[in-house]
């Protein structure tokens, strides 16, 4: 897990989210909808949409457009039609993509996937083909520079319910059971602990390592899909050296 969660960190970093906060709010909006949708407009009773909410708001997105996009999903508002799609294939040297969108034309959206794919190095597969190898998790991350001790935080995070806490280079990683991440957070933060962020995700079973030449196919091919507008989120089972990955990723944002 540990090569995809800290790209995942680097591109929390990227000033290029700010640029594209349109694109971003969209994104957020859509998931809210779903989110609500599925599981109904109370965020107490739906660990999904608590997640998302809370996205929203660290984005700053307006409080009345959190509202709307929960109106939408409930069918207070009318909208957009929109649906779920998870598209599942493979990038260079087999690793495994997960793809999950929010869409209100799944044929434009499958021909969107699908060229990223062919044109990046990838392959597009048939539904289940990956799937299988991702769990539903929780996931939290502290920064080392936050915890005052270690083995407190490995105690704190195992009473509250945490399933496992991974050391992630410079950051830990807390992992739960979907239903447990905010009860998690919120004990952390009342002992002082201060959390960087807390979501739902997809973490794999197992991870395929990669050198530098292959990383860098497979993070343009990752990059690319994250930039179509109605994906939502790419779940992936490569592992990468830290020194690797920011080097990749310096170059990325450079434009390279």
């Amino acid at each position: 897990m540990s090569g995809h969660s800290k790209w995942a960190q680097i591109k929390h970093k990227k000033a290029k989210v700010d640029a594209r906060r349109g694109q971003l709010f969209s994104k957020l909006i859509r998931e809210i909808t779903i989110a609500a949708r599925l599981g109904g407009g109370n965020p107490e009773d739906n660990p999904r949409l608590r997640s998302a909410i809370e996205a929203a708001k660290a984005a700053n997105m307006p409080k009345e457009n959190i509202e709307r996009a929960i109106k939408r999903g409930t069918g207070e508002l009318g909208g957009e039609a929109l649906e779920e799609v998870y598209y599942e294939g493979y990038a260079p040297n087999g690793v495994a993509l997960l793809v999950k969108v929010v869409t209100d034309n799944r044929n434009r959206t499958t021909a969107a996937v699908r060229h990223v794919f062919s044109k990046y190095g990838g392959n597009l597969g048939s539904a289940g083909c990956v799937a299988w190898m991702f769990q539903d998790k929780g996931l939290i991350y502290i920064d080392k520079t936050d915890v005052a001790d270690e083995d407190t935080l490995l105690g704190l995070a195992l009473e509250a319910g945490a399933e496992d806490v991974r050391d992630e280079g410079d950051t830990f990683a807390i992992i739960t059971a979907p239903q447990e991440l905010h009860q998690v957070k919120e004990f952390l933060i009342e002992h002082g602990v201060e959390v960087r962020s807390a979501e739902l995700t997809k973490i794999p079973q197992s991870t395929i390592k990669l050198d530098e030449a292959t990383a860098f196919k497979v993070l343009r091919l990752v990059e690319k899909l994250e930039e179509l507008d109605d994906v939502q989120q790419v779940y992936a089972n490569f592992d990468i050296p830290d020194e690797v990955m920011h080097k990749i990723a310096e170059s990325m944002a450079a434009g390279v």
